[in-house]
């Protein structure tokens, strides 16, 4: 039983959209993160006069905000990824059950 239904799962059209559409997807958002992430990282790395300039007359430098920045941008398309599966992804997925459970 348990064989059969894993083998109508993966045999569904619908499945195969939705495997396609998911790691398309999650590898965008992966390779948008790695470029934030690493050019942060080589910023740190080989520029590190360009990072400690200060921002007006204070204590806060340009590297601030800048890794504020690399927070915030993974909290935005963590956001992104969980509407898109929210919406898209958990609508194949219930058009997947109901054709492989009739």
């Amino acid at each position: 039983m348990e064989d059969d239904l894993v083998q109508r799962i993966a045999s569904n059209p619908k499945y195969q959209e939705l495997k396609a559409k998911r790691s398309s997807f999650g590898w965008w958002l992966t390779l948008a993160m790695m470029v934030v992430y690493y050019g942060f990282i080589v910023l740190v790395a080989f520029n590190k006069e360009f990072l400690s300039q200060k921002l007006g007359a204070g204590v806060m430098t340009i590297g601030i905000p800048l890794g504020f920045g690399v927070i915030v941008f993974t909290v935005v398309i963590t956001a992104i990824y969980v509407r898109r599966a929210n919406s898209e992804f958990d609508d194949l997925t219930a058009a997947i059950s109901k054709a492989v459970l009739k």
